[in-house]
């Protein structure tokens, strides 16, 4: 069965199937409101003290980082506007406290969901936990106890949430493959910084597997084996040895610098969407930032961040780099994600709609506070500038022209900034792509999206699950257009980095190397075996296959192309 690879690892072992408590919430008319107000705060409270005992034990046993999912828990449950929602549905419709949490959990639920961004998106979960665990304080209802595991398992579920991980017997479950997850969610995270192997996306899996089935889970790979062979079972653990053997050359690795066998020198950056995301980056020995979301200062508010709130966090990240570059992109929101300070019109298409610089260039009063904010910023560490969504050469002009008008003031009123400050676009348009050789002369450097690049270029909406089959980044029109920016960015003597996922795809890792990319950022935990990749490459012998790949026909011949050719020649396929 193939699913979605998101904790690297192999495992060979019996599956122990979870099935979540069922919650019936049954719609009851009430007459004492303000018990019902007393109910819901008395789940508030019992939530909180729960959430505060999950941190603590992540704190002991995983670390700051993933603990710090159950702050942000904490933050939603102390969020009055989600609050004031649950209690204004109990007031205003007399419904019992349960029935008004899932209602309002639902709305807040579908509009993350919706969301295209992948790290927004995967807030949804952690919405969704908090609802389920007020409803079942308030129910009387207990999940299944994780903490009880005895055996060595494979854990089976539909979904699991960053509260269940938190609570299992981590020495005792050996991987994990669920129906529901994504990469970005909080739950795989945690599932990552635990090094357990994860495989999600595989439909109705706990209908295919009983408890104490024999399974092979590649979290590398994605896939997942029921009642393995022995043969496969023999394959499988000489595959899981080989795993491990790598897993100790890339902790060797850590401080080294990305230097391919050739000699060839890349930068390896992280995206964040967060502050608190930067210790991750250092962790793992980021070299910067090449993607800092800003769409975090604005989500879920009522008024716009003042610039002095802003400045703070370009600030801090900054101060936090030590030097290293930080490239702050500009907001980059429209009608899918329901920015309430902003007050968006809902479109039909809001992807292909009024989002990013166009929104911006719209809000020229607003967008001048984030450019000031970043610009202040830049006095205290090495801040670029990236603006998303560019698909014209007006675009881009009109918005160094509110940057400069930005930096006069702040001429006129003596407060610093650094003047050299280095700006760049994100290419993730087919527009922007066949038009790089133009915008090259305009910015100091590219960075390619490739998420949204696939996405318009293939015409697929990867979120639809009819045609998700056909976004692929393996597809050789996607790659033609990354080799026609690379090399119109290099002929006009600027940098090309890339952030979406195929920056840390171990497959195109070589072949964006042997195009000439300058820079690759991806999420912090992939940075070391990036850079273990890069180590094991040798640039100048995939150099002359890229032709051929570019001549292939489809997504899947490029995919088995570079697992043969490439892949297999470097010994890099664990």
């Amino acid at each position: 069965m193939d699913g979605i690879g998101i904790s690297a690892g192999i495992a060979i072992g019996k599956v122990l199937v979870y099935k979540e408590a069922e919650l019936i919430i049954e719609k009851k008319q009430i007459t004492n409101i303000k018990d019902e107000i007393k109910r819901l705060k008395m789940s508030i409270e019992r939530a909180t003290k729960e959430i505060d005992e999950l941190y603590k034990e992540m704190l002991s046993t995983v670390g700051k980082y993933e603990a710090a999912i159950f702050n942000a828990h904490k933050m939603i449950l102390n969020d009055p506007k989600f609050i004031d929602s649950i209690k204004s549905r109990i007031n205003e419709h007399k419904v019992n406290a349960e029935y008004a949490i899932r209602e309002i959990s639902d709305y807040y639920i579908s509009i993350f969901k919706n969301m295209e961004d992948e790290y927004l998106k995967a807030r949804a979960l952690d919405i969704e936990d908090i609802s389920k665990r007020l409803v079942r304080i308030l129910l009387g209802v207990k999940n299944k106890d994780l903490r009880s595991i005895k055996e060595e398992c494979i854990l089976v579920a539909e979904k699991l949430t960053p509260s269940d991980i938190a609570q299992m017997n981590k020495d005792m479950v050996m991987a994990i493959v669920t129906e529901r997850g994504g990469r970005t969610s909080h739950t795989s995270i945690m599932i990552r910084a635990m090094e357990i192997p994860y495989v999600t996306g595989i439909k109705d899996i706990i209908k295919k597997v009983e408890d104490g089935e024999n399974i092979i889970v590649d979290g590398s790979k994605g896939l997942v084996i029921t009642n393995p062979s022995q043969e496969q079972i023999e394959e499988y653990r000489a595959k899981k040895y080989e795993f491990v053997r790598i897993k100790d050359e890339i902790k060797r690795i850590k401080g080294l610098r990305s230097i391919s066998k050739d000699g060839v020198e890349v930068r390896l950056a992280a995206n964040i969407g967060n502050p608190k995301d930067v210790e991750k980056v250092l962790e793992n020995d980021g070299q910067g930032i090449g993607l800092y979301r800003s769409e975090f200062l604005y989500l879920n508010r009522d008024s716009v961040p003042s610039e002095e709130e802003q400045f703070n966090a370009y600030r801090f990240v900054a101060e936090k780099m030590g030097g290293k570059p930080v490239v702050a992109r500009t907001l980059d929101v429209g009608g899918d994600k329901h920015v309430y300070c902003l007050n968006l019109p809902k479109e039909s298409n809001p992807f292909l709609g009024y989002r990013a610089i166009r929104l911006c260039l719209d809000m020229e009063d607003i967008f001048k506070i984030q450019l000031r904010a970043i610009l202040k910023a830049s006095a205290y560490g090495n801040i670029k500038i990236a603006f998303p969504m560019v698909s014209s050469i007006e675009e881009i002009r009109r918005a160094k022209a509110l940057l400069e008008e930005v930096k006069e003031e702040l001429r006129l009123k003596r407060i610093p900034f650094n003047e050299n400050l280095k700006i760049g676009m994100m290419v993730e348009t087919p527009a922007a792509a066949i038009h790089s050789n133009i915008f090259a002369e305009e910015v100091d450097f590219f960075s390619i999206g490739t998420n949204d690049l696939i996405q318009y270029t293939l015409a697929v909406d990867r979120e639809n699950e009819a045609i998700s089959h056909l976004y692929s980044q393996y597809d050789p029109a996607v790659l033609k257009l990354i080799k026609m920016i690379i090399d119109n960015g290099h002929r006009a003597g600027i940098k090309v980095a890339m952030c979406g996922e195929a920056a840390s795809d171990e497959k195109l890792i070589p072949v964006f190397l042997a195009m000439g990319l300058d820079e690759f950022s991806m999420n912090p935990s992939s940075l070391l075996k990036s850079k273990w990749i890069i180590k094991n490459t040798c640039k100048k012998e995939i150099e002359p296959m890229i032709e051929t790949i570019l001549s292939l026909p489809t997504a899947k011949e490029v995919e088995e192309f570079i697992d043969e050719n490439i892949l297999k020649k470097e010994e890099m396929n664990p």
